[in-house]
């Protein structure tokens, strides 16, 4: 009776110090199958989380998964595009359900979009995009459902514009000792772009050259003839690249002594045509004005006396003699005329006739005639 009671104290107290492992192993185990009957769809898609595309490329996201066989429901695939308000629902895009494929929200807000695979239920749910824009830039979701289990994979698409092809160009005389710059400029592409300068021959370049990423200007610093040969420029942002390419010569800088030299004569030369053309001009000018001068006199020279009115025909007829002073005299209507040299006494005089005296006439040389 005794040897009982003792071993029944050693029982209890053993099963005293066990009981909390066996209460760790019991719950573990219960932990272990609810997990089992919780988590058997599993959505297992590693790739980006966030992906770059350029404007008009085609991009598939990923959502491939893998079931359980505790997984006895009817397969529900899910696309939808989450809007950055959380107070907004989400767009449901695409849909497959019990062997058929929806296209949510219209033709026009589900155009461009379709499953990457022919049946969904196989494993791959991955959507594809067509002709990307801008208007794609978002953040999808994709949900796999087969009751009990349920998973989901979210990624962000960004779509960015590629770099034009850039302008090359070069700044300065390319002059051997003297500063020269390359330039190159791309019109498009979203941003960031980074530029970057190389040879195309892969030989180092100028040890003097420095360059802006950002604008896509290179700078050489005391240029020789070792710095000659074709550069490249490359324009790049994250979805895509482009080039252009110039040739950089090295001259001779021009004799400084010949330049000042030809420049002095050709001041000179400038001055004497100044004069030239100003003693030209002032000969022109006194001659024209000696020529206007000299036809005025000709014209008061030649100028014929005013025309007086004609005397007596008979004096014109006289050309050899010379007139003389004559009177008439008046008797109402009749007038008579002397140009002779006749002397006319006064006892002849009639009664109311009044003697007129004229002065001596003038002789028409042209016409041979007195006037």
């Amino acid at each position: 009776m005794i040897m009982f009671r003792e071993s029944r104290s050693h029982l209890r107290t053993y099963f005293n110090l066990c009981s909390p492992l066996w209460l760790l192993l019991c719950s573990a185990a219960l932990m272990s199958t609810e997990l089992g009957c919780t988590q058997g769809l599993k959505v297992t898609s590693t790739g980006l989380r966030t992906i770059q595309r350029a404007e008009g490329d085609r991009v598939t996201l990923g959502c491939t998964y893998t079931l359980s066989q505790l997984d006895t429901g009817e397969i529900d695939i899910e696309w939808s595009l989450l809007s950055p308000d959380t107070t907004k629902k989400d767009q449901m895009l695409l849909s497959y359900t019990s062997g058929t494929k929806y296209y949510h929200g219209g033709s026009r807000d589900a155009e461009g979009f379709s499953f990457a695979a022919g049946d969904p239920s196989k494993g791959d749910a991955s959507l594809s995009i067509f002709q990307l824009s801008c208007v794609h830039s978002a953040t999808y979701q994709c949900k796999v459902k087969k009751s009990p289990g349920v998973d989901t994979r979210k990624v962000s698409l960004v779509v960015k514009v590629k770099p034009s092809v850039p302008k090359c160009w070069q700044e300065g005389g390319e002059l051997i000792g003297e500063a020269v710059s390359l330039h190159c400029q791309s019109s498009q592409g979203s941003a960031p772009l980074k530029y970057k300068w190389q040879r195309e021959s892969k030989d180092p370049m100028p040890p003097t050259a420095t360059q802006n990423s950002e604008t896509g200007e290179m700078r050489i610093s005391n240029h020789t003839q070792r710095f000659v040969g074709i550069y490249l420029c490359e324009v790049s942002n994250a979805v895509g690249v482009e080039r252009c390419k110039i040739s950089l010569r090295a001259n001779k800088p021009p004799n400084r002594a010949a330049v000042i030299g030809g420049k002095a004569v050709g001041s000179l030369l400038l001055v004497l045509i100044l004069l030239l053309f100003t003693g030209l001009l002032c000969w022109k000018l006194n001659d024209r004005y000696h020529h206007d001068k000299e036809f005025s006199n000709e014209i008061r020279e030649d100028a014929a006396p005013p025309e007086s009115r004609p005397v007596s025909r008979h004096a014109g007829r006289n050309s050899g003699q010379t007139p003389h002073t004559g009177y008439s005299w008046v008797d109402q209507n009749q007038v008579s005329v002397s140009i002779t040299g006749s002397r006319h006494h006064p006892s002849s005089y009639s009664l109311g006739q009044t003697p007129i005296r004229h002065g001596p006439a003038g002789w028409d040389r042209k016409h041979q005639y007195a006037v």
